[in-house]
């Protein structure tokens, strides 16, 4: 009989006493999860951090004596270990710069006055947390980078689309930043993205992305067309589908059920995107935990569109990469660095259209 895995042991870290013990309250509900030690900031974490093995730290970014952006620097150097960080809505921007320090993923930061959403709240970090089990920390620290060998590797062959559509969560924000910025111009398709975050980060994400790579970025708005070009970013909170309006196809917005686990949902995304645009369509699943993907990567296949997995090579954690590929929906598994020279080689080498028209 195999022995129980030992419980993750967590260090928080918060100068907020109110978030500090509604953090350590919701970890301490899981029987997974042991709360080994707090600290009210980044100078007295470091050294806790340092001197004891812990499996987990959360992280608050504003803190006296040290913040968090500095603890993670050095944590990273010194003693590299996983990272949630616990944002608060106006500190958006300041997640994104720390998943780029070394932080592979966050959690909205529970105040008194968000209430009402502590349970979904929790639902997000004790997920998160179970989720480290699963996590390649040396893929954050040391993503691998594309080579000029790598950029010759053979290729699967694909046909070219006009759409292509992503899905990812745990590392997937540093994984798109990664991808996008891989491009060089942007090519002639469409980008839709489901990323699992909580709503109100997903517009400054967007944001971010039209910032720093050569895409325009927008989060999707009901009724908003889907242009090539530009990347299209799910809402937190809500699933984004598509419909048809004035010979365009426009996003939808679907609110979130209270028995789902994500949203917006990967699955929901790609079955409905497999609809509208078919053989047209290409469905790439990055990093995340779950299956949450697979069943939607099969319906882009048995739709005609084709299907690409981020390969345990460089994916954070290969939860959702695998079992789409279990699924058998899968046409290629591609290191991150080589997914953005595909897409570009299909749309610049197209299929002659009776190659096409004969499948």
């Amino acid at each position: 009989m195999s022995q129980p895995q030992p419980r993750i042991r967590v260090l928080v870290i918060d100068d907020s006493a109110f978030s500090r013990r509604t953090i350590i309250r919701m970890l301490e509900r899981s029987p997974l999860v042991e709360v080994a030690d707090w600290a009210p900031d980044g100078q007295e974490a470091l050294v806790k951090a340092v001197e004891n093995q812990y499996d987990l730290i959360t992280l608050d970014l504003e803190m006296p004596r040290m913040d968090g952006f500095t603890f993670l620097r050095l944590l990273m150097s010194r003693k590299p270990t996983p990272v949630i960080v616990v944002s608060g809505r106006g500190e958006t921007q300041d997640v994104f710069k720390a998943l780029e320090l070394g932080a592979v993923d966050f959690v909205a930061k529970p105040t008194p006055r968000a209430t009402p959403e502590l349970a979904t709240i929790e639902q997000e970090l004790i997920r998160k947390v179970h989720s480290i089990r699963e996590l390649r920390l040396d893929r954050v620290s040391n993503p691998p980078t594309r080579t000029r060998a790598a950029r010759r590797a053979a290729r699967p062959a694909l046909r070219p689309h006009r759409v292509v559509a992503i899905g990812s969560s745990t590392g997937g924000p540093a994984a798109l930043l990664r991808l996008f910025s891989d491009f060089r111009v942007p090519p002639p398709c469409a980008f839709v993205v489901s990323q699992h975050m909580p709503a109100g980060f997903t517009k400054s994400f967007a944001r971010r992305l039209d910032a720093t790579t050569p895409f325009r970025a927008v989060e999707a708005e009901d009724g908003m067309p889907v242009e090539e070009g530009v990347i299209m970013i799910a809402a937190g909170g809500s699933h984004l589908e598509f419909g048809a309006a004035g010979g365009a196809v426009v996003a939808r917005l679907v609110a979130r059920s209270g028995s789902e686990r994500y949203a917006p949902g990967v699955d929901r995304m790609f079955r409905s995107a497999a609809k509208h645009w078919g053989a047209d369509l290409l469905a790439v699943v990055l990093t995340g935990m779950g299956d949450d993907g697979a069943a939607g990567a099969d319906a882009v296949k048995r739709a005609g569109g084709n299907v690409i997995v981020e390969s345990a090579e460089t994916a954070v954690v290969f939860g959702m990469p695998q079992q789409a590929i279990r699924a058998g929906a899968v046409d290629a598994v591609l290191p991150l660095h080589e997914i953005a020279p595909l897409i570009e080689s299909s749309l610049s080498n197209p299929e002659p259209a009776d190659a096409r028209s004969a499948e």
